[in-house]
């Protein structure tokens, strides 16, 4: 299991305080500082289920600079969102889980954390 952190973020922290409490084995990625490349944001969009909009923190400054508000929200348009994530990881929602069983959900929640638990 892999999960993808900001450590100033407080559900990340919260994330992090449910798998060590279920002594679940995972790796951490400051994604920040170690930011993902195009493709393996790919690979967790389709593990997700998700489109690259739905995991973008528009309200980030960076977003705004960017115009991506009135970006296109199509198949056209998913490289250019992908790609201003991989330039801009701050844009990534968080935090990603992905679970050895192919799985990987938004963190955000308890319940969302506690959902690849196995």
């Amino acid at each position: 299991m892999e999960i993808w952190i900001n450590p100033r973020c407080s559900k990340c922290r919260s994330a992090l305080s449910i798998l060590d409490a279920e002594s679940v084995g995972y790796t951490v990625r400051r994604y920040l500082e170690d930011p993902p490349t195009m493709d393996e944001l790919r690979e967790v969009l389709a593990r997700l289920g998700l489109e690259p909009w739905d995991i973008t923190r528009t309200g980030e400054q960076a977003a705004k600079d960017l115009g991506m508000s009135a970006w296109p929200r199509d198949e056209h348009s998913r490289d250019r969102w992908i790609s201003a994530l991989a330039e801009h990881p701050i844009l990534i929602q968080r935090p990603i889980i992905t679970a050895d069983d192919g799985s990987a959900v938004i963190g955000r929640s308890e319940e969302a954390v506690r959902s690849v638990l196995s």
